[in-house]
Protein backbone atom coordinates (compact mmCIF):
# COMPACT_ATOMS: atom_id res chain seq x y z
CA UNK A 1 0.00 0.00 0.00
CA UNK A 2 1.11 3.57 -0.67
CA UNK A 3 -0.30 6.72 0.90
CA UNK A 4 -0.54 9.88 -1.22
CA UNK A 5 -1.26 13.18 0.52
CA UNK A 6 -2.32 16.54 -0.94
CA UNK A 7 -2.09 19.14 1.85
CA UNK A 8 -3.41 22.67 1.45
CA UNK A 9 -3.84 25.52 3.89
CA UNK A 10 -7.50 24.70 4.49
CA UNK A 11 -7.76 20.93 4.07
CA UNK A 12 -5.59 17.85 3.54
CA UNK A 13 -6.61 14.87 1.42
CA UNK A 14 -5.13 11.46 2.31
CA UNK A 15 -5.61 8.55 -0.10
CA UNK A 16 -4.26 5.00 0.18
CA UNK A 17 -3.88 2.82 -2.90
CA UNK A 18 -2.76 -0.71 -3.62
CA UNK A 19 -2.54 -2.94 -6.70
CA UNK A 20 -3.45 -0.04 -8.96
CA UNK A 21 -6.63 0.91 -7.10
CA UNK A 22 -7.55 3.53 -4.48
CA UNK A 23 -8.51 1.97 -1.15
CA UNK A 24 -9.35 4.53 1.51
CA UNK A 25 -9.68 8.31 1.43
CA UNK A 26 -10.07 10.80 4.26
CA UNK A 27 -9.90 14.58 4.64
CA UNK A 28 -8.41 16.45 7.60
CA UNK A 29 -7.54 20.06 8.43
CA UNK A 30 -4.89 21.88 6.44
CA UNK A 31 -1.23 21.16 7.29
CA UNK A 32 0.74 24.17 6.14
CA UNK A 33 4.01 24.34 8.13
CA UNK A 34 4.20 28.10 7.58
CA UNK A 35 1.04 28.61 9.64
CA UNK A 36 0.80 25.56 11.92
CA UNK A 37 3.27 24.41 14.56
CA UNK A 38 4.87 20.98 14.39
CA UNK A 39 3.08 19.98 17.60
CA UNK A 40 -0.32 20.94 16.18
CA UNK A 41 0.37 19.05 12.95
CA UNK A 42 1.40 15.97 14.91
CA UNK A 43 -1.78 16.16 16.99
CA UNK A 44 -3.92 16.45 13.85
CA UNK A 45 -2.24 13.44 12.23
CA UNK A 46 -2.40 11.21 15.30
CA UNK A 47 -6.00 12.17 16.07
CA UNK A 48 -7.58 12.19 12.61
CA UNK A 49 -5.41 10.12 10.26
CA UNK A 50 -4.10 6.99 11.93
CA UNK A 51 -7.58 5.59 12.64
CA UNK A 52 -8.33 5.42 8.90
CA UNK A 53 -5.27 3.56 7.60
CA UNK A 54 -3.42 0.34 8.42
CA UNK A 55 0.05 1.81 8.42
CA UNK A 56 1.62 -1.63 9.03
CA UNK A 57 0.88 -2.35 5.35
CA UNK A 58 2.18 1.00 4.07
CA UNK A 59 5.39 0.84 2.02
CA UNK A 60 5.68 4.53 1.08
CA UNK A 61 4.16 7.94 1.81
CA UNK A 62 4.18 10.74 -0.79
CA UNK A 63 3.30 14.06 0.81
CA UNK A 64 2.75 17.24 -1.23
CA UNK A 65 2.04 20.34 0.82
CA UNK A 66 1.39 24.05 0.72
CA UNK A 67 4.15 25.84 2.61
CA UNK A 68 6.63 23.01 2.01
CA UNK A 69 9.50 25.29 1.09
CA UNK A 70 13.00 23.76 0.76
CA UNK A 71 13.84 24.44 4.40
CA UNK A 72 10.58 22.78 5.54
CA UNK A 73 11.04 19.51 3.63
CA UNK A 74 13.34 17.72 6.09
CA UNK A 75 11.38 18.69 9.25
CA UNK A 76 8.13 17.62 7.56
CA UNK A 77 9.69 14.33 6.52
CA UNK A 78 10.85 13.63 10.07
CA UNK A 79 7.42 14.50 11.46
CA UNK A 80 5.62 12.16 9.06
CA UNK A 81 8.06 9.32 9.68
CA UNK A 82 7.54 9.68 13.42
CA UNK A 83 3.74 9.95 13.28
CA UNK A 84 3.05 7.37 10.58
CA UNK A 85 5.85 4.94 11.47
CA UNK A 86 6.91 4.60 7.83
CA UNK A 87 10.55 4.94 6.79
CA UNK A 88 10.01 5.65 3.08
CA UNK A 89 8.49 9.15 3.26
CA UNK A 90 9.00 11.73 0.51
CA UNK A 91 7.88 15.34 0.82
CA UNK A 92 7.44 17.88 -1.97
CA UNK A 93 5.69 21.18 -2.51
CA UNK A 94 2.02 21.43 -3.40
CA UNK A 95 3.23 22.92 -6.68
CA UNK A 96 5.10 19.73 -7.55
CA UNK A 97 2.02 17.74 -6.60
CA UNK A 98 -0.15 19.87 -8.87
CA UNK A 99 2.32 19.48 -11.73
CA UNK A 100 2.51 15.71 -11.41
CA UNK A 101 -1.23 15.41 -10.88
CA UNK A 102 -2.23 17.47 -13.92
CA UNK A 103 0.69 17.15 -16.33
CA UNK A 104 2.12 13.76 -15.41
CA UNK A 105 5.38 13.54 -17.35
CA UNK A 106 4.54 16.21 -19.93
CA UNK A 107 5.80 19.82 -19.95
CA UNK A 108 3.23 22.42 -18.91
CA UNK A 109 2.56 25.60 -17.02
CA UNK A 110 0.65 24.60 -13.90
CA UNK A 111 -1.35 26.92 -11.66
CA UNK A 112 -2.90 26.45 -8.23
CA UNK A 113 -5.91 28.56 -7.29
CA UNK A 114 -7.33 27.58 -3.91
CA UNK A 115 -7.01 29.32 -0.55
CA UNK A 116 -3.76 30.70 -1.98
CA UNK A 117 -2.44 30.77 -5.55
CA UNK A 118 0.82 29.70 -7.16
CA UNK A 119 2.27 28.75 -10.55
CA UNK A 120 5.27 27.12 -12.20
CA UNK A 121 6.81 25.89 -15.43
CA UNK A 122 7.19 22.11 -15.25
CA UNK A 123 9.41 20.32 -17.77
CA UNK A 124 7.82 16.91 -17.26
CA UNK A 125 10.15 15.92 -14.43
CA UNK A 126 10.78 18.93 -12.23
CA UNK A 127 9.84 22.54 -11.66
CA UNK A 128 12.31 24.67 -13.62
CA UNK A 129 10.80 28.13 -13.08
CA UNK A 130 8.34 29.72 -10.70
CA UNK A 131 7.01 33.14 -9.80
CA UNK A 132 6.84 33.77 -6.07
CA UNK A 133 3.19 33.80 -4.93
CA UNK A 134 4.07 36.25 -2.09
CA UNK A 135 1.02 35.37 0.02
CA UNK A 136 -2.39 36.98 0.21
CA UNK A 137 -1.10 40.41 1.30
CA UNK A 138 1.44 41.00 -1.50
CA UNK A 139 0.28 38.46 -4.07
CA UNK A 140 -1.89 35.31 -4.31
CA UNK A 141 -3.94 36.93 -7.07
CA UNK A 142 -7.07 34.95 -7.92
CA UNK A 143 -6.98 32.97 -4.67
CA UNK A 144 -9.85 32.43 -2.29
CA UNK A 145 -8.11 34.57 0.34
CA UNK A 146 -7.67 37.49 -2.05
CA UNK A 147 -11.19 37.19 -3.42
CA UNK A 148 -12.51 37.25 0.15
CA UNK A 149 -10.31 40.24 0.98
CA UNK A 150 -11.59 42.15 -2.05
CA UNK A 151 -15.21 41.27 -1.24
CA UNK A 152 -14.99 42.36 2.38
CA UNK A 153 -13.03 45.51 1.54
CA UNK A 154 -15.56 46.62 -1.06
CA UNK A 155 -18.51 45.77 1.15
CA UNK A 156 -17.19 47.60 4.20
CA UNK A 157 -16.33 50.58 1.96
CA UNK A 158 -19.97 50.69 0.74
CA UNK A 159 -19.17 49.68 -2.84
CA UNK A 160 -22.03 47.18 -3.07
CA UNK A 161 -25.73 47.87 -2.96
CA UNK A 162 -27.48 47.86 0.41
CA UNK A 163 -29.51 44.84 -0.72
CA UNK A 164 -26.38 42.81 -1.55
CA UNK A 165 -24.65 43.82 1.68
CA UNK A 166 -27.68 42.83 3.73
CA UNK A 167 -27.76 39.50 1.90
CA UNK A 168 -24.17 38.87 2.95
CA UNK A 169 -24.61 39.79 6.61
CA UNK A 170 -27.87 37.84 6.80
CA UNK A 171 -26.10 34.74 5.47
CA UNK A 172 -23.07 34.89 7.77
CA UNK A 173 -24.29 36.81 10.80
CA UNK A 174 -21.03 38.74 11.23
CA UNK A 175 -20.75 42.31 12.42
CA UNK A 176 -18.08 44.62 11.06
CA UNK A 177 -16.26 44.22 14.39
CA UNK A 178 -16.32 40.42 13.97
CA UNK A 179 -14.71 40.73 10.55
CA UNK A 180 -11.97 43.05 11.81
CA UNK A 181 -11.29 40.71 14.72
CA UNK A 182 -11.02 37.64 12.45
CA UNK A 183 -8.79 39.34 9.88
CA UNK A 184 -6.40 41.18 12.19
CA UNK A 185 -6.36 39.32 15.50
CA UNK A 186 -7.40 35.70 15.14
CA UNK A 187 -5.25 32.90 13.67
CA UNK A 188 -5.57 31.78 10.03
CA UNK A 189 -7.01 34.98 8.50
CA UNK A 190 -6.31 33.47 5.05
CA UNK A 191 -8.77 30.66 5.77
CA UNK A 192 -11.33 33.14 7.09
CA UNK A 193 -11.07 35.29 3.97
CA UNK A 194 -11.21 32.27 1.64
CA UNK A 195 -14.37 31.04 3.36
CA UNK A 196 -16.34 33.70 1.45
CA UNK A 197 -15.41 32.39 -1.99
CA UNK A 198 -18.57 30.22 -2.12
CA UNK A 199 -20.68 33.34 -1.56
CA UNK A 200 -19.02 34.94 -4.57
CA UNK A 201 -19.63 31.79 -6.62
CA UNK A 202 -23.32 31.88 -5.67
CA UNK A 203 -23.60 35.51 -6.81
CA UNK A 204 -21.72 35.58 -10.10
CA UNK A 205 -24.85 36.95 -11.74
CA UNK A 206 -24.14 40.19 -9.89
CA UNK A 207 -22.07 42.31 -12.32
CA UNK A 208 -19.89 43.68 -9.52
CA UNK A 209 -19.09 40.20 -8.27
CA UNK A 210 -18.28 39.03 -11.80
CA UNK A 211 -15.97 42.01 -12.30
CA UNK A 212 -14.28 41.44 -8.95
CA UNK A 213 -13.51 37.79 -9.70
CA UNK A 214 -12.57 38.47 -13.30
CA UNK A 215 -10.25 41.31 -12.34
CA UNK A 216 -8.40 39.13 -9.81
CA UNK A 217 -8.07 36.28 -12.34
CA UNK A 218 -6.74 38.63 -15.02
CA UNK A 219 -4.23 39.92 -12.49
CA UNK A 220 -3.13 36.35 -11.78
CA UNK A 221 -2.62 35.65 -15.47
CA UNK A 222 -0.71 38.85 -16.16
CA UNK A 223 1.48 38.75 -13.05
CA UNK A 224 2.17 35.01 -13.13
CA UNK A 225 1.23 32.95 -16.20
CA UNK A 226 2.51 35.38 -18.80
CA UNK A 227 5.97 35.39 -17.21
CA UNK A 228 6.53 31.86 -18.55
CA UNK A 229 7.33 30.81 -22.10
CA UNK A 230 4.14 28.86 -22.59
CA UNK A 231 3.71 29.18 -26.35
CA UNK A 232 4.10 25.44 -26.91
CA UNK A 233 2.66 23.96 -23.70
CA UNK A 234 -0.79 23.85 -22.10
CA UNK A 235 -1.69 25.85 -19.00
CA UNK A 236 -3.38 23.70 -16.36
CA UNK A 237 -5.32 24.96 -13.33
CA UNK A 238 -6.15 23.12 -10.12
CA UNK A 239 -7.87 24.07 -6.87
CA UNK A 240 -11.34 24.79 -5.56
CA UNK A 241 -11.35 28.39 -6.82
CA UNK A 242 -10.07 27.44 -10.27
CA UNK A 243 -12.72 24.75 -10.60
CA UNK A 244 -15.78 26.55 -9.19
CA UNK A 245 -15.02 29.76 -11.08
CA UNK A 246 -13.94 28.03 -14.30
CA UNK A 247 -16.62 29.82 -16.32
CA UNK A 248 -14.97 33.12 -15.45
CA UNK A 249 -11.65 31.71 -16.63
CA UNK A 250 -13.22 30.51 -19.89
CA UNK A 251 -14.64 34.00 -20.49
CA UNK A 252 -11.24 35.61 -19.86
CA UNK A 253 -9.49 33.25 -22.24
CA UNK A 254 -12.01 34.01 -24.98
CA UNK A 255 -11.27 37.72 -24.56
CA UNK A 256 -7.48 37.46 -24.16
CA UNK A 257 -6.38 36.45 -27.64
CA UNK A 258 -2.78 36.23 -26.48
CA UNK A 259 -3.59 33.65 -23.80
CA UNK A 260 -1.74 30.33 -24.33
CA UNK A 261 -3.45 26.98 -24.77
CA UNK A 262 -5.80 26.08 -21.92
CA UNK A 263 -5.26 22.62 -20.46
CA UNK A 264 -7.15 20.96 -17.63
CA UNK A 265 -9.10 22.63 -14.83
CA UNK A 266 -9.50 20.23 -11.88
CA UNK A 267 -10.57 20.77 -8.30
CA UNK A 268 -7.91 18.39 -6.96
CA UNK A 269 -4.69 16.80 -8.29
CA UNK A 270 -5.30 13.58 -6.34
CA UNK A 271 -6.54 11.29 -9.17
CA UNK A 272 -3.54 12.24 -11.29
CA UNK A 273 -1.15 11.91 -8.36
CA UNK A 274 -2.40 8.42 -7.59
CA UNK A 275 -2.00 7.44 -11.22
CA UNK A 276 1.51 8.96 -11.30
CA UNK A 277 2.74 7.02 -8.28
CA UNK A 278 0.98 3.78 -9.11
CA UNK A 279 2.45 3.85 -12.62
CA UNK A 280 5.90 4.49 -11.20
CA UNK A 281 5.33 1.80 -8.57
CA UNK A 282 6.74 3.98 -5.82
CA UNK A 283 10.24 3.84 -7.28
CA UNK A 284 10.51 7.44 -8.50
CA UNK A 285 11.77 9.88 -5.91
CA UNK A 286 10.83 13.50 -5.52
CA UNK A 287 12.70 15.66 -8.02
CA UNK A 288 12.40 19.11 -6.55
Amino acid sequence: MILVVDAGSTKTCWCAAENGKPLVRTVTAGLNPLFISENDMEEEIRKNVLAHFDMDDCSAVYFYGAGCLPEKLAPMQRLLRRCLNVENVEVGSDMLGAARGLAGSEPAVVCIMGTGSNSCYYDGERIVKSVSPLGYILGDEGSGAVLGKLLLGDMLKNQFSQEFTEKFFCKYGFSQADIIESVYRKPFPNRFLASFAPFLAENLDNPQVWDLVKGSFVSFIRRNVLQYDCSDVPVHFVGSVAYHFRWVMFAIICEMKFFPRLGRIFDTPMPGLLDFHLRNDGNRGMRL
